[in-house]
């Protein structure tokens, strides 16, 4: 089939190589979004996907909205079979919709119809779920609620965080897309409607949501802490400044004699209360700094019996 991919972020990337390797599809374009300020000087750097287009000799397109007539023209002109998605970060009208023979196929990082949404695998890692997955599902103008091509299974370990079950899912879901595009070429695949029971929702995971509140269990701390890592990243305050904990927790068993956010630090570690358990820090980012051990930060800052975090 002739394809026009549809993506952005690096997460995107395992999927347009999948495809470009290909011996059944020919990848004709590239959609994705504008190029962006990055860096301290705010300099405009074109999307992974872009890049990896470029790479390989494709058309890229960057249309500010799926909408533009100029946009549609185009896409009319390139005449896709189909075209597969993959964290693009933009709505598909009905317009562009329709130009493709077989639809726009989306690869979601959920198992549908739970955690649909902008920020799936973060939401799966937050609620504890043991199991998560990709589906390929065909988009309709409901949010992810298109009928699904396939799913692919992938265990949550215990230590993931959401940047490590995402690289992982981003390969296993290339497959999976790939294999999508192969059935439907010959006719073999048809989608099938999500059940209505299920349902779960999985919204962007802001700042705001990623602060720690000590007076939870520690295990809440603990999924906090890996379903934000590594954006937007888990953080608290000490001493009125912001202390983001960008590295893992560790869940101490036994009874607790520090308060919620009480600080207890030997030489090669810092313990904190919580409404149940200490946990145990591993690495942490004080403001306007490089990541650096909890240990190492606790003898700088020179912690005095009883502070808290979160104050």
């Amino acid at each position: 089939m002739r394809l026009v991919f549809a993506g952005t972020p690096e997460v995107a990337v395992p999927a347009l190589d999948a495809l470009l390797a290909s011996d059944r599809h020919e990848v004709v374009a590239v959609v994705t979004r504008p190029d962006a300020a990055s860096g301290r000087g705010r300099r405009l750097v074109a999307s992974p996907v872009a890049q990896r287009a470029e790479e390989a000799g494709i058309e890229v397109l960057k249309p500010a909205r799926p909408s533009e007539p100029a946009f549609m023209a185009r896409l009319a002109e390139l005449a896709p079979d189909c075209c597969p998605v993959v964290a693009y970060g933009a709505l598909i009208r009905p317009g562009a919709l329709e130009i493709p023979v077989h639809g726009w196929v989306n690869l979601h990082f959920s198992l549908l119809p739970a955690w649909r949404g902008a920020a799936p695998v973060q939401h799966a890692v937050l609620a504890g779920d043991e199991v998560t997955g990709a589906s390929t599902f065909l988009i309709e103008q409901g949010l992810d609620s298109g009928p699904v091509f396939g799913v692919v299974t992938e265990e949550i370990r215990p230590a993931d965080t959401s940047g490590e079950l995402l690289t992982r899912l981003s390969h296993s879901g290339a497959r999976l897309l790939t294999a999508t595009m192969d059935g439907i070429a010959d006719g073999s695949l048809r989608p099938v409607a999500q059940p209505v029971d299920g349902v779960t929702l999985a919204p962007k995971i802001n700042v705001e949501d990623a602060r720690i509140e000590w007076s939870h269990p520690a295990l809440r701390v603990d999924r906090l802490v890996r379903g934000c890592a590594p954006a937007p990243g888990a953080w608290t305050t000490f001493r009125g400044e912001r202390l983001k904990v960008s590295g893992p927790v560790t869940l101490l068993t036994g009874s607790s004699e520090l308060a919620p956010g009480e600080l207890a630090v030997s030489k090669n570690s810092v313990r904190v209360g919580t409404g149940s358990h200490e946990v145990e820090l591993g690495e942490v980012q004080p403001q306007g700094k490089k990541p650096m051990r909890a240990a190492d930060w606790a003898r700088g800052v020179r912690i005095e019996s009883g502070e808290l975090l979160g104050r």
